[in-house]
């Protein structure tokens, strides 16, 4: 099992990251994060909207699933964003170079990292 300080170490690893940070979206408050290039108590807060919203899209569509991640593709960086299944509440947000990393190895590092976070 991996603490906060621990995951976020993992998540870094990724080709390409640049920041992580583990959020409780209940508050917007990060519970600990890593890495340069963003101000992540702010992205943490936005973010949080961002996973607020989607619960209650699919709420009202009926839709009985959940989240694995959202993924937000900008010209230069991918943001990813995992809801941590066993800790209802938190997410993991990973901020990539899009030119550095590989979308799909850092997608299954976060799951790697969500299956052994323990906070």
């Amino acid at each position: 099992m991996g603490n906060v300080t621990e995951s976020l170490k993992t998540l870094l690893e990724s080709d390409g990251a640049m920041c992580a940070a583990i959020v409780d979206s209940n508050s917007g408050m990060v519970l600990g994060q890593d890495g340069t290039g963003l101000d992540l108590e702010l992205a943490a807060a936005g973010n949080t909207e961002v996973v607020r919203a989607k619960l209650k899209t699919m709420k009202s569509l009926g839709l009985k699933d959940t989240i694995e991640d959202i993924l937000i593709t900008l010209g230069t960086q991918y943001h990813i964003i995992r809801p941590v299944a066993k800790n209802e509440g938190l997410f993991m947000y990973l901020v990539l170079d899009k030119g550095k990393s590989n979308l799909a190895l850092a997608r299954r590092n976060c799951q790697s990292v969500e299956a052994d976070l323990s906070v």
